[in-house]
């Protein structure tokens, strides 16, 4: 059996971290039986969720677990995709994962109000009398991290500015199709999904709801998948 270690529903999602959403999803494209365990970050192999327990080993990293999906369990999930095509779906992955991803984590983390709406929830497992402490270190590993990846150097106004563009480019591109790619579902449905998914969150106040909801065929997007996937969630969303 396929063990999944991944945080767990939160935030009215199916998981608080987009990386957890977008493996749980690969694992329902393959089509393979698994399960979910909560993750322990001191026993992540990474230090992050989520990872994969197979028969014995352990794989780290979202885009990891896809691959090993594809190696050892003879899965295509870009199937009836061109060269062209896949490289265009790689893109549109790392968008999501490498831009819009530092741009949820910004609001989630670094404003004191969308903090306490969720963040903050997980460090409840940690003895009240060093959870402050905790709490004061882990937000400054992240606003590190946001500066050395680049968003934590910009203005919360310039971060939008620059989410809304990318929000934009994605919508547009998706335009009507019930998928990313057209017809059919690929492998970075699975982030895409995610990234629009945390986007809309309505738990923390942030303009990117705005930037997203804008977007009517996004917010179907999400609406779609989320049945398709995940309808225990969908009548909540």
């Amino acid at each position: 059996m396929l063990t999944l270690y991944v945080f767990g529903p939160n935030f009215g999602l199916p998981d608080p971290s987009p990386f957890c959403m977008k493996a749980l999803v690969l694992l329902k494209m393959a089509g393979l039986e698994f399960e979910t365990a909560t993750a322990n970050l001191q026993k992540a192999p990474k230090g992050k969720a989520p990872y994969l327990a197979d028969n014995g080993s352990l794989v780290a990293d979202s885009t990891f677990i896809g691959f090993h999906l594809e190696s050892q369990y003879g899965i295509d999930f870009n199937a009836g995709l061109d060269e062209a095509e896949r490289g265009t779906a790689w893109a549109f992955e790392k968008l999501c994962e490498d831009h819009l991803y530092w741009a949820i984590v910004h609001a989630r983390w670094m404003r004191d109000d969308n903090f306490n709406a969720g963040p903050v929830k997980f460090f409840d497992v940690v003895p009240a009398l060093i959870r402050p402490f905790v709490v004061k270190m882990v937000r400054t590993q992240v606003r590190r991290s946001l500066k050395g990846q680049g968003f934590g150097r910009h203005s919360e106004a310039e971060i939008v500015a620059l989410a809304e563009r990318a929000i934009g480019g994605l919508a547009g591109f998706l335009g009507e199709k019930p998928y990313l790619m057209g017809e059919q579902s690929c492998g970075a449905d699975a982030i895409v999904f995610a990234t629009v998914a945390s986007l809309l969150c309505d738990r923390f106040d942030t303009p990117l709801i705005e930037a997203a909801a804008r977007h009517s065929n996004l917010v179907a997007y999400r609406d779609r998948l989320m049945a398709q996937y995940f309808p225990d969630l969908a009548a909540t969303t």
